[in-house]
């Protein structure tokens, strides 16, 4: 029963904390599978990280003694301080643009049911004090139709938080906990601490805008493949760039979807290897790029069919062709473009195959 004696009541906070310990951590696995599910079959959302911990049982009546116990007994008020704990079961997602914070929100209310929501942007923005880590705090349960499954149903009557936070957020968060004094200090320390803080929303506004900038740099990159009104060096607007007629990733991409278009280039994979091809040939534009792999690409797949056959284990993936095409389109420039022992193979095919 609910009294007004903290002591008895942190003794019957730890005993049904203790009881029920293995049941909050099978929840909380439970709860983090099932984000992770709804999360990844969103398609549109790529979490950095999904994971949950069950509150410290001594930082739990330390809150509540913080936050709920005076009032409660100036009151007179009987409680328990269990249901004043309602983020005894924790998770948190961490995405990596702050614009998919939204996203994942639509995505939880359609599943769960929500008790409450805090938006940590609008309560740090709204007072002076603009540092604070920020990001997106849900109070949730099972909806009904979900809490009615065999595998959910133990865990119906719990409730848990959700944290939906930016990778710079969550860091923010880590760093801001490690600064010892915020509030009571210096205006010289609060301004740096605001200066800190600026920046790292910064850099999340950045991120975001460099991936913004980036599928349009995709979408603007001239076509050779399709038009040549840019093979001699025309300079084209997009994406607030400059486009020019360099080949680079951007373009390298266009070009190369267009002869391989059932292969996909991971970006990453990309990267390093339109800056292994302007390594060894530096300035060299998309026009030069392309026309080269026009010339040279027919021959090329010949020699890998021909490869292919002789080695039933070894395929020759898209950059390995297109570093064959390079190498044939200029044998001194391109020359490390292939192992030694590939470039023999590939000169003692040319010889029978001219």
């Amino acid at each position: 029963m609910p009294s007004l004696d903290f002591e008895l009541e942190k003794s019957e906070f730890r005993s049904f904390y203790e009881q029920n310990l293995s049941l909050l951590e099978d929840a909380k696995s439970s709860f983090a599978a099932l984000l992770t599910a709804l999360v990844t079959h969103s398609g549109s959302i790529v979490a950095a990280k999904i994971d949950g911990r069950i509150k410290d049982k001594e930082e739990c009546i330390r809150k509540f003694s913080r936050k709920y116990r005076s009032d409660l007994e100036e009151s007179k008020t009987a409680y328990a301080i269990a249901p004043y704990i309602t983020d005894l079961i924790g998770l948190r997602i961490v995405c990596l643009y702050e614009d998919e914070i939204e996203k994942i929100a639509e995505v939880i209310r359609s599943h769960f049911e929500v008790i409450e929501v805090t938006d940590k942007v609008l309560a740090v923005e709204s007072t002076e004090d603009s540092f604070g880590y920020k990001g997106l705090h849900m109070d949730l349960k099972l909806n009904a139709t979900r809490a009615l499954l065999p595998e959910y149903v133990s865990y119906a009557p719990l409730r848990f938080e959700l944290q939906v936070r930016t990778i710079i957020q969550d860091s923010w968060s880590v760093l801001d906990h490690k600064i010892k004094y915020k509030k009571s200090i210096p205006n010289q320390l609060k301004r740096r601490i605001n200066v800190l803080s600026a920046l790292f929303e910064l850099a999340d506004r950045e991120f975001r805008q460099i991936r913004d900038a980036t599928e349009v740099a995709l979408k603007e990159a001239p076509d050779e493949t399709a038009n040549q009104q840019y093979a001699n060096g025309a300079v084209r607007q997009g994406a607030g760039l400059v486009l020019g007629s360099e080949l680079n990733a951007f373009t390298f991409l266009k070009i190369a979807n267009h002869f391989f278009k059932d292969f996909e280039f991971e970006p990453h994979k990309v990267d390093g290897f339109v800056h292994d091809i302007v390594e060894l040939s530096p300035g060299i534009t998309r026009a030069q790029f392309n026309r080269l792999m026009r010339e040279t690409i027919a021959k090329v797949k010949r020699y890998k069919q021909a490869f292919e056959e002789r080695n039933a284990t070894d395929k020759l993936n898209p950059y390995t062709v297109i570093r064959h095409c390079l190498y044939l389109g200029d044998k001194v420039k391109f020359n490390r473009a292939l192992t030694n022992v590939a470039r023999d193979s590939f000169d003692d095919w040319l010889k029978n195959n001219l």
